[in-house]
């Protein structure tokens, strides 16, 4: 993706009000995506009751819209480039408002599918255009910045709000609600974006790569794919995890030799950049298998409504946002590979407090989940900023693209490889109780909200066996990939400390 000269320059003229409203602007639709990426696990148990999902559609209904998204950030800002930043802008907004109303009346799980990944699709126009329109609103060095933590913090900040929001909506009105939200919030960047965002594009675009683009979705999509299939069942999903390395080795082998690729590929040369891609992607996969185990146990098993189950997560998510701010003197003072690796064991400790003392008691899973915001939110200040400082000016925006679809990857993962993991426990170690239907059997082995449901219908001294044998498999699934998220931090510690030295200097631009 190529980035314009307006985009990159360092003492240009300093904006004025409009810049700052414009900003503002921006921020709608960065922390509606973000919002987006969380807020489907609180509704996901109503979801199963609704519409009766298989245990694999469960995880594409949350994997669908990261998936698509994922692969397609890096061909947006192309097109962003080439067509003009502020009109795919737009198009994004308008193409997602129409699918999420889609999404929100949806008869099926196979509906809903469908629809998530249509948001995908638009989601991905939403993106690289925020980025690459503040990079050529704010055209002097130190308000680019601040418009760039801004639009870091709303992206946290996103993330971290979306299970309470989710809490709230799954609260008070049906599911549906967690898909119209984008239609207020989109609209109204629809009727403040043509007074305020100034177009902005390439004045020297490459070609557009329709072999890349094509290339990266069958790399992207059956790797994915076949994760999940692993997960779920066996190891039949090495097939398509296979058919999508060969294509990803393809579109890597492209991207070195044609003129002007997609993404630039000399960028992971570059150990920073490498070091802490790896450890945002370890970081976002801990994070989200978290949340999609926690928001389940919480409601499912302990019962918490949505509402009360979101509330419990505020403190981490306060933390989670608290911590980029606090950890900025830090990253000033000291090497990048002491303070994200410190602050990685205090989010690997959290994991750990689960696994140990298991997932039962409520405030421990609170603490849990403050140890996990603290320690995620602050390494990945520290490394999502060395990503941008460690690639060359001309190639930021490449840099970007690459890093939100580091994030968006990340996502996926976290829910394919931690959900696919805890779904292929509970699955084995599930011992339905006798008393129990053929029929509602067969539900209850399928998926935790699946035996919920014939619990309740049941009823008795059967349900109640059902419903505790259930928790049994359930939780000790949880105990299982909490260990895997920390052991995936622990990596991420190793490549901090061994990837990021020297970089202090680049840290705090």
């Amino acid at each position: 993706m190529h980035v314009s000269t307006d985009a990159i320059a360092t003492d240009g003229p300093r904006a004025d009000w409009r810049g700052w409203a414009a900003l503002v602007v921006l921020m709608l639709p960065v922390l509606l995506v973000s919002i987006d990426n969380t807020i489907l696990n609180f509704a996901l148990p109503a979801i199963a009751r609704d519409l009766e999902p298989t245990s694999a559609e469960q995880l594409w209904i949350i994997d669908a819209y990261s998936l698509v998204l994922a692969g397609l950030l890096v061909t947006a800002g192309s097109l962003g480039d080439r067509f003009g930043r502020r009109r795919i802008l737009l198009t994004g907004a308008v193409g997602f408002t129409l699918v999420s109303v889609g999404a929100a009346f949806a008869p099926t799980a196979e509906w809903l599918i469908a629809a998530r990944a249509g948001m995908g699709i638009f989601g991905a126009a939403l993106m690289p255009s925020t980025m690459s329109l503040l990079r050529s609103t704010f055209r002097h060095r130190d308000q680019r910045r601040i418009a760039i933590a801004a639009w870091s913090g709303m992206f946290a900040a996103g993330g971290a709000l979306g299970p309470i929001v989710g809490g709230f909506l799954i609260e008070h009105f049906p599911w549906q609600s967690v898909f119209l939200l984008a239609v207020p919030m989109l609209a109204l960047m629809l009727i403040l974006a043509p007074f305020f965002l100034r177009e902005s594009r390439d004045p020297n675009p490459g070609p557009i790569d329709g072999w890349g683009i094509l290339l990266s979705m069958l790399a992207l999509a059956p790797l994915a794919y076949g994760i999940k299939e692993i997960a779920v069942a066996g190891w039949i999903g090495l097939v398509p995890v296979a058919f999508g390395l060969v294509f990803g080795w393809l579109f890597v082998r492209r991207q070195r030799r044609i003129p002007h690729p997609m993404l630039d590929m000399s960028l992971f040369r570059r150990r920073t950049f490498s070091g802490s891609l790896a450890i945002n992607l370890c970081c976002i996969m801990a994070y989200i298998g978290f949340l999609y185990f926690v928001s389940q146990h919480l409601q499912m098993i302990v019962g918490l409504t949505p509402m009360v189950a979101g509330m419990a997560l505020i403190p981490g998510a306060v933390c989670s946002i608290a911590s980029g701010f606090i950890v900025t003197p830090f990253a000033r003072r000291f090497s990048p590979s002491v303070v994200v690796p410190s602050a990685l064991v205090i989010a690997v400790a959290g994991l750990i407090l689960v696994a140990v003392a298991g997932a039962q008691d409520v405030w421990m899973l609170v603490l849990a989940f403050v140890f996990m915001g603290a320690g995620t939110g602050a390494a990945q200040t520290v490394s999502g900023e060395l990503i941008i400082s460690s690639a060359p000016p001309d190639k930021a925006g490449a840099a970007s693209a690459i890093s939100e679809t580091a994030y968006e990857f990340g996502a996926v993962l976290g829910t394919s490889i931690l959900g696919g993991i805890l779904t292929a426990w509970y699955r084995a170690t599930l011992v339905v109780p006798d008393g129990v239907p053929a029929s509602l059997a067969s539900h209850a082995e399928e998926t935790l909200a699946g035996a919920v449901n014939a619990a309740s219908e049941i009823g008795g001294s059967a349900g109640e066996a059902l419903r505790e044998a259930a928790t049994v498999a359930f939780d000790g699934g949880v105990v299982a990939t909490s260990l895997i998220g920390a052991a995936l931090l622990v990596i991420a510690c190793v490549v901090a400390a061994t990837t990021l030295g020297g970089s202090r200097k680049g840290a705090t631009r």
